[in-house]
């Protein structure tokens, strides 16, 4: 059933010229954040990489709790850690990876909306079917996205449950490899959490 799944898999010199892209569009719409903010855990490099291009120091996080599997969510999305810093009065730049269900990213925009004095976000990747729209975003997809900083956990969770379906080692590591993850980290990670015989 896995392979039947659309994925992609997309590495950092893509993600960060991604970045560049919505870096020029922030830019040219003219608005200017007093802090930027990124939603735990798939924003944060987004939002790091964007403070670097639009030269604004000031970092915020807000976590969010959503995704418990590949392709699998809790029904509702819950802030577990709200922002770091006031917003009270700013304007926020609140980043995130990926606009899927979209209910993750209008949560905390509407959170935010509630002290700061405007709020625009901004997402690598949008998915059409997605409820909440972000301002600006790189690219629309209807692919379950693989972000280099998420490439263990890929792994882990997916040869879990490929293992679980009594699938050997080699098969898992093939499956991986054809979703687009390289070979020698796909060898690394399944040797790392299933011992030397991940090798067989």
């Amino acid at each position: 059933m896995q392979e039947k799944l659309k994925f992609e898999t997309v590495d950092w010199e893509q993600v960060y010229g991604l970045l560049l892209e919505l870096a020029d569009k922030i830019k040219e719409m003219g608005f200017k954040p007093d802090v930027i903010v990124g939603v735990s855990r798939g924003g944060w490099l987004p939002a790091r990489v964007l403070s670097d291009l639009l030269d604004n120091p000031t970092l915020a996080n807000i976590r969010v709790g959503f995704y418990v599997d590949v392709y699998k969510t809790v029904s509702e999305p819950v802030i577990t850690q709200p922002v770091s810093v006031s917003v009270k009065d700013k304007q926020v730049l609140v980043v995130d990876d990926i606009t899927d269900t979209g209910k993750s990213l209008q949560l905390v925009w509407e959170n935010l909306m509630t002290e700061a004095k405007d709020v625009k976000s901004v997402t690598l990747y949008h998915k059409a079917w997605s409820c909440f729209t972000p301002d600006l975003y790189a690219r629309e997809t209807d692919a379950w996205i693989i972000f280099p900083w998420e490439y263990y956990e890929t792994v882990k969770k997916v040869g879990s449950r490929l293992v679980d379906e009594g699938k050997s080692l080699n098969a898992v590591k093939n499956t991986l490899v054809d979703m687009g993850l390289k070979e020698t980290l796909v060898t690394r990670f399944v040797n790392e959490l299933y011992g030397p015989q991940g090798n067989d």
